[in-house]
């Protein structure tokens, strides 16, 4: 594809590691952005706002593939929010004859009961669809790395508590991914002809509970963290926990939470073939993260 290939959701934690490995890769690249004035990444940035879709059409003309890395979890209604955004962005891409979507959705079985976050990663995927634009949609469970919500947790609680008291869902197995890896399989999978219109698993290669996660932190930086489960900790009362011990959002982290009771683990690896390379283990996606964070003071 020599055409430019726009971002929306390219000034977040994915997107803008994204933007820069696609710049590098010499692609022409667009980052959608409410604010491109206050841009100074990689890539070209342009205006648009997936809530307001009058403004979708000029940053999608000309694009041969888009990445939709969107979502409204800091919101109250962001099922909503984030159901008429996809329809817009979908419905404008079709508008403009692009021959690709690329998504980021998440990880669970579909005949789980799936928590409302993943439950509206799937409703995304769908009405990004609807517009007749083929979507490559990427499942991903935690993604490891620095600046990101899910990692943030991980590494606020290991880092504030002597002693981490749990509900029971922490035994609930996840299968992490370090970001650089899910930038990695963003960048294979686009115009490549066999993942076009294709849903794809992705993760590291270690499946663990979220409780040996905390664990497997805070031998990594020399820490003790004993975990006692306490069955009566329900996912809400976990939230506004959370919101005491590090600084993510309450409401993003209690979405979040709120998924914790499905295993979100991949059970088809056809990714494999498709874009073949040795993911990061958890330890080494941990390492990263926390030398990116030291990096960054």
């Amino acid at each position: 594809m020599t055409s430019p290939v726009l971002v929306a959701g390219g000034t977040g934690f994915v997107g803008r590691r994204l933007v820069a490995a696609l710049v590098e890769e010499g692609r022409s690249v667009r980052v959608m952005t409410r604010h491109p004035d206050r841009y100074d990444g990689p890539g070209t940035p342009v205006h648009g706002d997936v809530a307001a879709p009058a403004t979708l059409a000029a940053p999608l003309r000309g694009c041969a593939a888009a990445y939709y890395l969107v979502h409204s979890l800091d919101s109250a209604d962001f099922e909503t929010r984030d159901a008429r955004a996809a329809d817009a962005f979908g419905a404008e891409a079709g508008r403009a004859g692009l021959e690709q979507l690329v998504y980021l959705g998440g990880l669970g079985r579909d005949g789980d009961d799936l928590s409302p976050h993943l439950r509206s990663r799937r409703e995304v995927e769908a009405r990004l669809a609807a517009g007749g634009v083929p979507v490559t949609v990427l499942r991903a469970g935690i993604v490891v790395g620095h600046g990101g919500i899910s990692w943030e947790i991980t590494r606020q609680l290991v880092e504030h508590l002597p002693a981490m008291v749990t509900p029971r869902w922490v035994r609930t197995r996840t299968q992490p991914i370090a970001v650089a890896d899910v930038v990695r399989y963003l960048v294979g999978v686009l115009g490549h002809p066999d993942a076009s219109g294709r849903v794809f698993e992705i993760g590291g290669p270690d499946v663990l509970a979220y409780a040996e996660m905390l664990e497997r932190v805070a031998a990594i930086e020399g820490r003790r963290l004993p975990i006692v489960p306490v069955p009566l900790l329900t996912p809400g009362l976990s939230s506004y926990w959370l919101a005491l011990v590090t600084d993510v959002d309450v409401r993003a982290g209690r979405t979040l939470v709120d998924s914790m009771v499905n295993e979100v683990v991949v059970t088809d690896p056809r990714i494999r073939e498709v874009v073949p390379f040795a993911p990061m283990t958890y330890d080494e996606a941990v390492r990263a993260a926390l030398r990116e964070r030291e990096d960054e003071r």
